[in-house]
């Protein structure tokens, strides 16, 4: 079993499709099908079931996939390894954000890394959080920004900052009268959330659960700019994170919290077996520098 064989059958697993996988792999379908049909043969194993309709798993077909993985993986931090000897802020590294943080941290702090580490290729990715788990868990990424906590074993996490939230709400709203509110205030006001999946609304409802603040059921925004339009247009009101907010902005009012004001905690998340321990520290230092500036 070599690495390219290795490569087809983790493709397959990934996207349970053999045309897809086939492109992904950037050879024609009957190659990779005759390829893995070898393998299996060769192994005395069915690592899939398949139909003209549906590929899955066989049982054993999940613990060969899950070593091919690690194998895969391991091959990738050698060539890692060699490329970055003896330059250690050089080459490839693949660095996650969830898309209510991304769209607003990224333009802050990439100028800084392409500064002060101007041989690294850096690789962006916006996925939600489930998505970028599973990612560094495969070795897809080498870091991700995270909401904490995060509780799995395998991954060092760097708490970088913490990102307070405001209340936005349009600037007729009877609540712009206060310069700062109490969050028990809004007991009585339902609040305006983003849809399964965004770990902002997972924050956001810890919140109204601490302090029984009913959930706008009627509507549910697909990302934080269309929940801001949704505040502008006048549906409802929201907890806007700071890092998302411009003072200049005009339609809208963000109202700052008394003390002890809700907040989202911002970490660096890595694998512990990376290779890529002198970027991630690197990267914890501007990521430090940039918030305190922010």
């Amino acid at each position: 079993m070599d690495f390219r064989e290795m490569s087809y059958v983790v493709a397959v697993a990934d996207l349970l499709n053999f045309s897809q996988a086939a492109e992904q792999c950037h050879v024609s379908q009957p190659t990779l099908s005759t390829q893995i049909k070898k393998l299996e043969e060769s192994l005395d194993v069915k690592i899939f079931e398949r139909d003209n309709k549906h590929v899955m798993l066989t049982e054993e077909g999940r613990r060969i996939v899950a070593s091919a993985r690690r194998i895969l993986h391991e091959a990738e931090s050698i060539k890692d390894i060699a490329e970055n000897a003896g330059k250690p802020f050089a080459g490839k590294f693949r660095l996650g954000a969830f898309p209510t943080l991304s769209t607003y941290i990224f333009p802050t702090i990439v100028p800084q890394i392409k500064k002060l580490m101007p041989d690294l290729r850096l690789i962006l990715i916006e996925e939600k959080t489930n998505e970028l788990i599973d990612r560094l868990h495969k070795g897809e990424i080498d870091a991700a920004l995270l909401a904490m906590p995060i509780h799995e074993d395998c991954f060092e996490k760097k708490v970088l900052f913490n990102d307070p939230f405001f209340l936005a709400v349009p600037p007729e709203h009877p609540l712009t009268k206060n310069t700062a509110i109490d969050i028990d205030e809004l007991t009585n006001h339902c609040l305006l959330l983003l849809e399964e999946g965004h770990c902002l609304r997972d924050n956001a409802l810890e919140v109204c659960h601490q302090h029984n603040i009913p959930e706008e059921q009627a509507f549910r925004a697909t990302g934080l700019e269309t929940l801001r339009q949704m505040v502008k247009a006048g549906t409802g009101i929201t907890f806007m994170p700071e890092i998302a907010i411009n003072s200049s902005e005009t339609g809208i009012t963000y109202i700052p919290f008394k003390n002890p004001a809700p907040y989202r905690t911002i970490g660096l998340v890595y694998r512990k077996t990376t290779t890529k321990k002198e970027i991630i520290d690197k990267l914890e230092s501007i990521f430090h520098s940039a918030w305190e500036k922010h």
